[in-house]
């Protein structure tokens, strides 16, 4: 496929000036000296389907779409990747030559990635994944642990409700834990991971209890400011390995950048300096 002269590409969400996307694909496009742009969109959702008409028509190639939109965009497009279609939501959209729009979700990609990356010696078949929280995030995250050979997740959510119908939709791999129990099956897990909003910085603490944590888990949190939250903090002095969520959100953008500008980009510290500015 030719791309337009001056490829461009974006995120679509709302809000949006928070967005760190910007400023990485603009790093890469830099890096490798590509004549392209990435720009950041504020969309209403009422708005959306119009939006997404026009784009191909200015010069855009695709884009990323975060919150609010990622469930409901789902309704534009025309074909959608398997790992989009389990995990019920698309942040990477790809215009095809032929007018088509190409929904993928590339967020339990970027999650895998950034696990391997940080924790070279991490294995998914080493025993259950304990995944605190069943929001969207989670639904990633579980597809790829499961995709990854995680041989049971245990799952845990403060409402039961949607932890259970993660399960319905994931199947038997899924144990679904009272919140309340938590700390209880940490000493089970090769894997932990929170998936929860619990302990960015402005939000509630995570008050799960950590004296069951062994020192052989490794621990990674998908909030990234701070970039150590006090669960990698508690995971860290009982000698665990932890991987900050910084990671990914730099993979997820790997192949949606690949697909728009023709060149896979690497992830590496000068990447994530750029993005923690």
């Amino acid at each position: 496929m030719s791309l337009p002269s001056i490829p461009l590409a974006g995120v679509i969400g709302h809000p949006i000036a928070h967005s760190k996307s910007p400023l990485l694909h603009g790093h890469w496009l830099k890096t490798y000296g590509i004549p392209g742009h990435y720009v950041p969109l504020e969309v209403e959702a009422d708005a959306l389907g119009d939006v997404l008409k026009m784009m191909p028509k200015m010069g855009f190639v695709g884009c990323n779409v975060t919150i609010p939109h990622k469930e409901h965009v789902v309704q534009y497009v025309d074909q959608i990747t398997d790992r989009a279609t389990l995990i019920g939501a698309v942040n990477t959209l790809i215009f095809r030559p032929d007018g088509g729009i190409l929904g993928d979700n590339t967020d339990g990609y970027g999650f895998i990635e950034n696990l391997r990356q940080g924790a070279p010696e991490w294995d998914a078949a080493a025993g259950p994944a304990v995944v605190l929280g069943a929001g969207g995030a989670a639904r990633a995250v579980v597809a790829s642990l499961l995709d990854a050979g995680a041989p049971e997740i245990l799952l845990t959510n403060r409402t039961r409700i949607r932890a259970d119908n993660l399960r319905e939709d994931f199947g038997a791999r899924v144990k679904v834990v009272e919140w309340v129990q938590a700390g209880n099956i940490l000493e089970e897990g090769a894997t932990l991971v929170n998936t929860t909003s619990l302990g960015m910085a402005g939000k509630s603490k995570l008050r799960v209890p950590m004296d069951g944590l062994r020192k052989e888990t490794v621990v990674t949190d998908l909030v990234y400011t701070p970039l150590i939250t006090s669960l990698l903090k508690t995971a860290q002095e009982a000698g665990c390995v932890t991987v900050d969520g910084l990671g990914m959100l730099l993979h997820q953008a790997v192949p949606g950048f690949e697909r728009w500008f023709g060149r896979r980009p690497v992830v590496d510290d000068a990447t994530r300096q750029v993005v923690l500015g």
